[in-house]
């Protein structure tokens, strides 16, 4: 679940979010939106998952058998298909720096070598092939072969190369301004729509609403804490979300980057940091540190390929192999045209957007909020309190002091939250 938590959510979009919104007053609320909405939806997707031992669809259909909530659950098939989509491009972001590190392409000042690659046709696209492939095949290797294993190693290693990144960054010149602009708030900078983009990172950044959670905790043993899982993947996720804050904005003042440039913020600013070390550190470091990058992504992705591979295994009959493929290539071909949105497709826009930025605002602020107010409607209101009270304390054996709390955040504070914040989007 950490793993599925902690990807490109963290390191490539929270800190370009932070720049277009404000700084530190971002992250204040960005903070608040992972306690009190981001950790009560986790729990609700959770106690659905190993209440109901299935995928998104087969869950929902068990728990409210001749009710029309199973479609919920085919909606959180649908929308990480949409979001893996746009994502995997990023992916491949990320394998083509891996592949420019090797190469030693951050030898010259690298900024705005971004720029000239997302906007070329093939190269992007054969890196987001490349991307896919990978995550496929960690799927098909399967739950405890393939994603865990991948994790357990994946994640130590992405928290020490974070945490070095950002002590070095924060010894350049200049730098302190980036740190000034993550811990002093201005609030004047702070807007409605701001507020609306933190909570949807707050999604984003931990999975939420697409089923991700869901389908993990339905292979989650029946003793184990789902308040420490909760708790774990939280603070993991926004710590990891924080350094990387701290990897990027001290970096972005020192090399005289705007803050607010948005998605190519990082793929600019670390391999600066990365020039200015040393060569033969920092062409290691580049190595390493955009080789824990793709890690990171493939983590995501693969919890996000999985919502639907369950679903056909488990309800349409097909082989783990035949779903991971017909996914897969979906999602493929939607990622080729958010490749392409930003060169020869970038004169295309839909209501102002282009395409890679119209799914991620439609993921982001529209489908994964949807299915976070549906998924704790669901667990709040229709399922019986007992039922509930069962999961969350593994049959009365644990956390049962802290099981009022949460069922109040679950049954009121969240709801309340995702439609206010959502119609803030909205509008």
């Amino acid at each position: 679940m950490a793993g599925s938590a902690i990807g490109l959510g963290n390191i490539w979009r929270f800190p370009y979010l932070v720049g277009q919104n404000g700084g530190a007053a971002f992250v204040i609320v960005y903070i608040l939106a992972c306690i009190v909405l981001a950790l009560p939806i986790f729990f609700a997707e959770s106690i659905i998952g190993r209440r109901g031992r299935g995928n998104t669809f087969g869950a929902m259909k068990k728990l409210a058998p001749g009710t029309r909530w199973k479609w919920v659950g085919l909606l959180t098939v649908l929308t990480p298909v949409i979001l893996l989509g746009y994502y995997s491009v990023v992916g491949g972001w990320s394998v083509d720096y891996l592949w420019k590190a090797c190469t030693g392409a951050f030898a010259n000042d690298p900024r705005g070598l971004f720029g000239g690659f997302i906007s070329k046709t093939w190269e992007p696209i054969i890196m987001h092939t490349i991307f896919m492939a990978l995550t496929a095949l960690v799927i098909l290797l399967g739950v405890k072969n393939g994603i865990e294993k991948f994790s357990k190693v994946a994640m130590p290693l992405l928290f020490v190369l974070i945490v070095a990144i950002a002590v070095y960054g924060m010894t350049l010149p200049g730098s302190f301004k980036g740190v000034e602009y993550l811990v002093k708030p201005d609030f004047s900078k702070l807007g409605p729509g701001s507020i609306a983009a933190a909570m949807g990172q707050a999604f984003f950044s931990m999975s939420l609403g697409v089923g991700t959670i869901l389908t993990y905790a339905s292979y989650s043993p029946e003793n184990e804490s789902m308040l420490d899982s909760g708790i774990g993947t939280a603070v993991s996720d926004l710590m990891f979300a924080l350094l990387a804050g701290f990897a990027v904005m001290p970096a972005v003042f020192s090399a005289g980057i705007a803050p607010g440039e948005g998605p190519g913020l990082v793929f600019d600013t670390l391999p600066f940091i990365f020039n200015q070390m040393h060569s033969v550190v920092g062409a290691a470091v580049s190595i390493l540190f955009f080789l824990t990058v793709l890690v990171a992504a493939l983590t995501s992705s693969i919890s996000l390929l999985e919502v639907g591979v369950a679903y056909l295994s488990e309800e349409k009959g097909m082989s783990r192999r035949r779903s991971t493929v017909i996914l897969a290539l979906i999602t493929w071909a939607i990622g080729i045209v958010c490749s392409l949105s930003f060169g020869p497709l970038s004169g295309v826009k839909v209501i102002g957007l282009s395409f890679f930025d119209l799914l991620d605002k439609l993921c982001s602020n529209v489908l994964m909020p949807l299915g976070g107010l549906l998924f704790v409607i669901f667990v709040g209101w229709k399922m019986s309190k007992a039922d509930v009270r069962d999961e969350f304390t593994s049959g009365g054996r644990r956390n049962t002091r802290i099981f009022g709390l949460v069922y109040f955040l679950i049954r009121y504070v969240a709801p309340i939250g995702i439609v206010i914040v959502g119609l803030t989007a909205l509008i």
